[in-house]
């Protein structure tokens, strides 16, 4: 059988859930044909712990970032810092990005934007990708990523309507799929009007695994690819190419070899 080429681009591997079995985890993915996995980060502890991860399991990728529940602009200043102290090292911003579902005030959301801001501005500057977190804020999040002039984006898990998906289409921006598509109709329909060149995988892992409740984790991705290839009526193989090429056309050689350490 021809080994398929997957990519997770977005899982939390520092997260307490795969504190006693990461090894066996990341073996399970890599027999299932995943070459590597974006390890996303919420805070400062996250991101130095994927830098500890991506030394000791090649098929890691260390990311940092801030999750948007965070509004401690102190904070934001120090992630800042980090990324830019290891810019040879990271493949990624991740996570950053808005939630109106958590931020219900104006002065919340405001302070989310200007978070938001700071990173999409450091990224450019940087060249790095950007894994954004946009729940309830999808409209708001592809508006700001577009006023910015953001160019590598990838919209993690977006959980808005087709309609609000199209202005990041016409961007260039990419869309991932966790696995949890395969029991959610608003996945399931925005998918449909996706063009596959903007397409990627994820899992969101230890969460949006197929089953409510139980831990996800990178080897589920194959939920989310069958599930995609049912949809876009294509064989798995010839999807999973597709989708590939995606993935490295956002992260470049540094998701296939791994980052430069010079």
């Amino acid at each position: 059988m021809t080994m398929i080429r997957l990519y997770d681009t977005h899982a939390h591997l520092a997260d307490a859930a795969f504190e006693h079995d990461l090894e066996t985890v990341l073996e399970t993915a890599r027999q299932k044909g995943v070459e590597a996995v974006v390890a996303v980060a919420e805070d400062l502890d996250d991101s130095r712990r994927n830098l500890v991860l991506a030394g000791s399991f090649s098929m890691v990728r260390p990311a940092a970032g801030l999750y948007p529940a965070i509004l401690d602009l102190a904070q934001a200043e120090d992630m800042l810092s980090f990324i830019r102290q290891n810019r040879t090292t990271l493949v990624a911003i991740a996570e950053v990005g808005l939630d109106f579902w958590l931020a219900k005030t104006e002065q919340e959301q405001a302070q989310q934007i200007e978070i938001l801001t700071a990173f999409i501005d450091l990224a450019i500057e940087l060249d790095l990708p950007l894994n954004v977190h946009s729940r309830s804020a999808g409209a708001a999040t592809i508006d700001l990523l577009m006023r910015r002039n953001a160019r590598k984006v990838q919209l993690h898990a977006f959980d808005g309507k087709a309609s609000k998906a199209a202005a990041g289409v016409e961007a260039g921006f990419f869309f991932s799929v966790p696995p949890s598509i395969v029991r959610s109709r608003q996945k399931q329909k925005l998918v449909r009007s996706l063009p596959l060149e903007c397409l990627l995988l994820e899992t969101d892992s230890p969460v949006l695994g197929p089953v409510p409740n139980q831990r996800n984790e990178p080897a589920l991705i194959t939920v989310a690819l069958e599930t995609l290839a049912e949809i876009k009526a294509l064989p798995m193989i010839e999807l999973a190419r597709i989708i590939a090429r995606n993935t490295e056309r956002l992260y470049g050689p540094s998701l296939l070899n791994g980052p430069s350490h010079s």
